[in-house]
């Protein structure tokens, strides 16, 4: 299931990261590499008004290859994303 964020029409809403009273949208933004044809990757982290997105960790062969990649993550880890990106 897709759920734009605005300004951003290549993420997709990949879930839910619930600890306790916090909450997060978690989204992996794509972007086409013409020059490496290949995708990039990024997860966006959505709470409310707040937002903290990683650099681009992702590099795959397509779209779904990066959704794929993400799918490696476990929960425990994108948390630790979501703390070393505090505010």
């Amino acid at each position: 299931m897709s759920a734009p964020i605005p300004g951003l029409e290549h993420a997709k809403h990949m879930g839910e990261l619930r600890r306790g009273a916090q909450r997060w949208d978690v989204f992996v933004e794509t972007q086409p590499d013409a020059e490496l044809h290949a995708v990039r990757g990024r997860v966006h982290f959505v709470n409310g008004a707040g937002r903290r997105v990683t650099s681009w960790i992702f590099l795959e062969a397509s779209e779904s290859d990066v959704q794929e990649r993400f799918g490696e993550f476990s929960a425990v880890e994108l948390w630790h994303f979501v703390e070393a990106l505090r505010d």
